[in-house]
């Protein structure tokens, strides 16, 4: 007899996402001809940059000859993107990787959710509040999160507010931690950490043996120049870092599927006999078991983001997307709302009004003036009580959408 694996059936009933989609069904069932605008979920709405789309074209074409043909790839990547990478990232922010430090994949949400895999299931974890749920659910998966409690918590996570009383900045725990999830600029708040405050958790994370899994997807967004890019911005980053970076956001590759993970061959890990373990070739391994790398066509693709013309394509989206944010920032700011993010990120942290619940409120934004937004409890507990509202829609949409606002009575 097959056993389940008992730790899945900890998980919420469904995925956050999942349960938006559900009640905006419902309501088009009653409402078949209402038009929607949909500022929820962060999927983008700009098409690829041209310079992308050349390069795969060349590519589908190489694998219509014989004689250029690419079958099995690098489960790392191929080198031509990885140097790539290398060279425009991290090179001009002093940062110095070799090849085997970067790993290509098909995109971040994949191995933010398998780098657990790495370490025993009775590691503590932190994670700010509010967050990607993605974090704690996979840990949830392999029994890494101890017991759900009445207020919404696992027992085996320490949650590290972020809210309007501490500006979002999360305090740096008490007690020491094993693995710690960070990301900035922030899904949901669309907040950043300043190179001191980064610094501060590098300094802990070195000072308490504390692994970091930074999440960095949206750091092309980044407008202001006390925001770091990296990580490993910050001294001594690489000895406790992983560092999680995606096309998705900045390129549009939500639906072609590729970003990159850094492992440095600095970062170690502990036995319980106290060895000292690199992750790196752990990490190697552990691909090449289980990941047949992303394709081609696709890296290709991706490779073309740093040539001249696709740099000043994925900026001229980027700006698109940036300018929708403020446009949704100057209107829910003067139609009286209480507004976080949108300057160094896609989102935007909407504070609901009179004491409404999250869901209340996303219920009343759909029925009342048909926007559709995410439920910041969704997020965690520090998140009830405000929506998510992402840039990335079209802009007539963005407009629409802020002139329903400024004319509802709330």
């Amino acid at each position: 007899m097959a056993l389940v694996n008992e730790h899945f059936l900890k998980l919420p009933g469904s995925y956050l996402f999942s349960d938006i989609a559900k009640r905006v069904n419902a309501y088009k069932v009653t409402h078949p001809d209402t038009p929607l605008i949909r500022l929820g979920i962060g999927d983008v709405t700009c098409p690829l940059p041209a310079a992308c789309i050349e390069a795969m074209h060349r590519a589908v074409d190489e694998m219509a000859d014989a004689k250029s043909f690419h079958g099995y790839g690098p489960e790392q990547g191929y080198g031509f993107l990885i140097n790539a990478i290398i060279k425009h990232d991290f090179a001009p922010r002093g940062i110095n990787l070799s090849p085997s430090e970067v790993f290509i994949n098909d995109g971040a949400k994949s191995d933010l959710g398998n780098i657990g895999e790495l370490l025993r299931w009775d590691n503590s974890m932190g994670i700010t509040d509010p967050v990607y749920p993605v974090y704690v659910d996979s840990n949830i998966m392999c029994g890494r999160s101890g017991v759900l409690n009445e207020e919404g918590k696992w027992s085996n996570v320490t949650y590290l507010p972020c809210t309007a009383e501490n500006g979002f900045v999360p305090a740096i725990p008490d007690h020491r931690i094993d693995l710690l999830y960070l990301c900035y600029p922030n899904n949901p708040t669309g907040t950043t950490l300043t190179y001191g405050q980064l610094k501060q958790w590098v300094d802990y994370a070195l000072a308490n043996d504390t692994l970091i899994v930074f999440d960095a997807a949206y750091e092309a967004y980044i407008r202001e120049p006390d925001v770091p890019h990296s990580i490993y911005e910050i001294r001594g980053a690489k000895k406790v870092a992983i560092e999680i970076r995606s096309f998705s956001k900045n390129a549009g590759f939500t639906g072609v599927r590729c970003g990159y993970t850094v492992i440095p061959k600095e970062l170690t890990v502990a036995t319980l006999n106290e060895e000292r373990i690199p992750l790196n070739p752990l990490w190697n391994r552990r691909q090449c078991t289980k990941f047949n790398g992303t394709s081609y066509i696709t890296q290709r693709g991706a490779e073309a983001v740093y040539s001249a013309d696709g740099q000043k394509q994925v900026k001229a989206t980027i700006d698109y997307y940036m300018e929708n944010a403020r446009i949704m920032r100057e209107g829910l700011k003067s139609a009286g709302l209480e507004v976080y993010g949108g300057v160094n990120a896609p989102y935007i942290w909407l504070k609901a009004p009179r004491g409404l619940s999250s869901w209340k409120f996303f219920d009343k934004l759909l029925y009342d003036i048909n926007i559709v937004s995410t439920p910041g409890v969704g997020f965690g507990p520090s998140g009830e009580g405000y929506l998510r509202l992402t840039a990335f829609g079209r802009r007539e949409d963005c407009i629409k959408a802020m002139e329903r606002i400024s004319d509802w009575k709330i």
